[in-house]
């Protein structure tokens, strides 16, 4: 590999590793403000205050989001896929379930676009690298987890469907996001998540009537968090990755929130590494490089 793509490999790969954090951190902002923000309303917000934050950033950067309507249809099926559909069932199924069993769910996002994409879409090569992959990922995912993190498994059975659900809908989201190739990053983050504040605004009035609502602070800010660095950064990094990394090597962030969960907990809450969780972080790093290093001879 030549000196210049190993540099934008590497470059690419840094902006998986943020990817993953942003999105890691994600599932404890909404455990926090669903405590007095109703699923909707929280994601309504979520969604108009990180569209508000791109346009503005658009703007200042003299660039206008397009006007055809070919192309707003397009951000609308993404907004479905990418915020609409999964955010409220992560969201609802927070309330009873807790952050770090969303999160390790939410990890199989790249076995479905695996699968998506070999059975369906076929957009991108299935190669056995991709296979081993996915297989090592899974089973470092099984390692750092346990058994025992499991143990709350079919107690809310309806909570955890939503959380797959949404899962597969983080999968399609990050094929069909192949569709804005030439795009700047930012064009179909904001326009998705405009198109998702339309369609949730009104059902959050008609349900939550969130004027009288009264959150806490602490639910405020983990809403002001979750828009800003999980929603409006995240997505401009997500769909430029899309377009670098491919769509089941972007869906790879999915297994390194659950190391990196891990490694918040050793670091800031004294939690220690057993031998079979740093065997699990090492199966998700291969896992993680087999399916976003670039195959011979594809540009």
């Amino acid at each position: 590999m030549k000196p210049a793509a190993t540099s934008g490999l590497a470059r690419e790969l840094a902006l998986l590793l943020v990817l993953s954090t942003l999105w890691g951190a994600s599932y404890s902002f909404i455990k926090v403000g669903v405590e007095t923000i109703p699923p909707i309303t929280l994601i309504a917000s979520r969604t108009l205050i990180a569209g508000a934050i791109l346009l503005a950033v658009i703007r200042w950067r003299g660039l206008r989001l397009p006007h055809d309507r070919q192309t707003w249809g397009r951000f609308m099926f993404q907004a479905c896929l990418n915020s609409v559909v999964p955010f409220t069932l992560i969201a609802w199924a927070q309330q009873t379930t807790d952050a770090s069993l969303a999160a390790i769910l939410n990890s199989m996002t790249p076995i479905f676009a695996f699968l998506l994409t070999a059975l369906v879409t076929r957009h991108e090569a299935v190669t056995e690298r991709k296979v081993f992959g996915v297989a090592a990922g899974l089973a470092g995912v099984c390692l750092i987890i346990g058994v025992s993190a499991l143990r709350g498994f079919g107690g809310e059975l309806w909570s955890q469907l939503a959380i797959v659900a949404a899962t597969v809908c983080y999968a399609g989201a990050a094929i069909f996001g192949k569709n804005f190739k030439g795009f700047d990053p930012m064009m179909p983050a904001a326009g998705s998540l405009i198109c998702g504040a339309v369609v949730l605004l009104p059902v959050s009035v008609a349900v939550d009537r969130p004027w009288q609502l009264s959150p806490t602070l602490n639910s405020v800010m983990a809403l002001l968090a979750l828009s800003v660095f999980s929603t409006a950064l995240a997505f401009v990094i997500y769909f430029r990755l899309v377009q670098t990394l491919g769509s089941v090597g972007t869906t790879a962030q999915a297994y390194l929130r659950v190391p990196i969960g891990v490694a918040i907990g050793a670091v800031f809450l004294g939690e220690t590494l057993t031998p079979t969780v740093s065997l699990g972080l090492g199966c998700v790093v291969v896992g993680v490089i087999a399916m976003t290093l670039p195959t011979k001879g594809r540009g």
